[in-house]
């Protein structure tokens, strides 16, 4: 079949240009959610080196670049396929060959470095909270502790790891151990903590047996858990164009070498 390797190829490279789009479609519109839901909860990290909010934006950074690398590549063997130019199909080949080996090495990074990368997130987060909480309200005087009861009451979520009785992340807070109240009102948690409550009514709503007691009515999940949820979220749908694009990227590799031969063959006979 003499057309098929033609046909198929240009086939696979406008299905590897619409993944192209799609992956760069997802990137930018996840650049664009952070101002509206995902960096207002990890700039909390902002005065670190190594930040979430950093993280994330390199996350959507990165899906646009290969995304519109992937488009231009599709559309460069879509124009080899066409017109039946040889030098271009093998370039192509060779391009999709080396932004197919790009593409490993960036998921084999990810996967080796992500236990890491979590481990050094949790610290830093457990470091921010230890030296900067000072008070379970949204105007004190450290703006980093305002943030962090932004977070408790914006993503349902309490401390950095789970809160699963008295002792906890708050212990050693300049809110329970210098400058705070929390001995003063018997408080283990902040009321940002207690289920229910939100900005304008967590001080009169927050029942005693959330923030003093721990009986009933707060929030266990730790924001380091529910942070990591919500950046895989979003990582997800970038993995999983991520991967039907290498899948493509393969086999564009074979059928442009089958559309090579075709040609190379059709010219010895003529």
């Amino acid at each position: 079949c003499g057309r098929c390797g033609k046909v198929f190829l240009i086939l696979i490279n406008i299905l590897f240009f619409l993944l192209g789009i799609t992956l760069m479609v997802a990137g930018i519109v996840l650049k664009l959610n952070q101002s509206n839901d995902v960096l207002p909860a990890l700039s909390i990290l902002q005065e670190n080196a190594t930040t979430l909010e950093q993280i994330m934006s390199n996350i959507s950074l990165l899906a646009i670049a290969i995304g519109v690398l992937v488009a231009c590549v599709s559309g460069f063997g879509l124009f080899g396929a066409l017109c039946e130019v040889r030098c271009i199909l093998i370039t192509y080949a060779v391009f999709v060959i080396i932004l197919l080996a790009m593409e490993i090495a960036a998921v084999a990074l990810g996967f080796m470095m992500r236990n890491k990368i979590n481990e050094t997130v949790k610290e830093e987060m457990l470091t921010l909270l230890e030296e900067n909480y000072v008070d379970d309200s949204l105007n004190s005087s450290n703006p980093i502790s305002n943030k962090w009861n932004l977070l408790f009451l914006n993503f349902n979520c309490c401390a950095v790891n789970p809160v699963t009785g008295v002792n906890n992340d708050f212990d050693e807070t300049p809110w329970c151990t210098t400058e705070g109240e929390c001995h003063d009102v018997n408080a283990q948690i902040p009321k940002t903590c207690c289920v229910g409550v939100n900005a304008s009514n967590f001080e009169e709503k927050a029942q005693s047996s959330c923030f003093i007691y721990l009986t009933s009515g707060f929030k266990t999940t730790g924001c380091f858990d529910r942070i990591k949820e919500l950046i895989q979220a979003y990582s997800v749908v970038v993995i999983g164009i991520s991967l039907a694009i290498m899948i493509i990227e393969i086999v564009a590799i074979v059928f442009a070498i089958i559309l090579f031969r075709q040609i190379h063959l059709q010219n010895k006979i003529i």
